[in-house]
């Protein structure tokens, strides 16, 4: 009898011992999800940069050298992911990463984290947003919040009053530049957050949750990670985004009710068991 062949996703992100974000997040979810998560360091944090101190160990110097020991020992992927990218070199670094290990169905999602609430990241210069529509352009899937739509398409930002016709006009914008498969999340809408999805040859959708309790940090995270083993998995897109949507309210609803700080993100662990993969 055929064995099934487990599935491998190469997640690209910082490793932060604490506050549930970035690869602490990713490793943990795709697990879950019955594929195997192979991290790629770009920095070491004792924390997350929302504490007034962290220790921070940059790996530029050393994802080279990393990524060429995989490329030696012949390893294929059936996923690529990456999120927060800390520098020029790293963004162009993950561009090289993603042409030379790419395969006919190798799925790429790309996450651009680059700010939040209409303002860019400090750590972001103009010309790494030039580099990130570069990376953005090699993605099946993009996962950018409504900062980051905005930035990628020149669009002027808001934070309410967004028309369906206006958030289609930029997920146009950014199909134009590669990605066949677009969600821009965390829409505000009064009571509720709101993910757009596009797809090419799909109709657009708007979907809605109720807005839980505050922000917290490693959402956008959980997100894309969901969105990515999904992929793999051959879920279609609008289901997963759908299913991202939800499991995240969940995840917020119970951070609430245990009394979560703020700063620790979502206790997803308490409620993994109910993501299906």
């Amino acid at each position: 009898m055929e064995q099934r062949r487990q599935k491998k996703i190469a997640a690209i992100n910082d490793l932060t011992g604490f506050g549930r974000c970035a690869l602490d997040v990713a490793l943990p979810v795709i697990s879950h999800m019955k594929i195997q998560c192979c991290p790629v360091p770009t920095s070491i944090l004792s924390n997350h940069v929302g504490y007034a101190e962290y220790f921070f160990d940059d790996y530029t110097e050393k994802l080279e050298a990393y990524l060429a020991m995989w490329k030696k020992l012949d390893l294929s992927f059936d996923g690529i992911m990456s999120g927060f990218l800390g520098s020029q070199r790293q963004i162009g670094i993950v561009e090289s990463f993603i042409r030379e290990f790419r395969r006919a169905e190798t799925i790429v999602v790309i996450d651009p984290v680059m700010g939040d609430h209409g303002k860019i990241a400090g750590t972001y210069t103009e010309e790494m947003c030039r580099e990130m529509r570069k990376l953005v352009s090699l993605a099946d899937i993009i996962t950018p919040n409504l900062t980051e739509a905005c930035k990628l398409t020149d669009t002027p930002y808001r934070e309410r009053g967004w028309k369906r016709t206006e958030l289609f006009d930029m997920a146009q914008k950014l199909r134009k530049m590669g990605p066949s498969k677009i969600v821009i999340t965390g829409i505000p809408q009064g009571e509720f957050i709101a993910n757009y999805m596009y797809q090419e040859g799909q109709e657009p959708a708007l979907f809605r949750t109720h807005r839980e309790g505050t922000e917290r940090c490693g959402t956008g995270d959980l997100f894309a990670a969901i969105i990515a083993a999904d992929a793999v998995n051959g879920v279609p897109f609008g289901q997963s985004v759908r299913k991202a949507s939800l499991f995240i309210k969940k995840c917020m609803m119970k951070s609430a009710e245990m009394g979560i700080d703020q700063k620790n993100g979502v206790c997803f662990e308490e409620i993994l068991h109910l993501l299906k993969a």
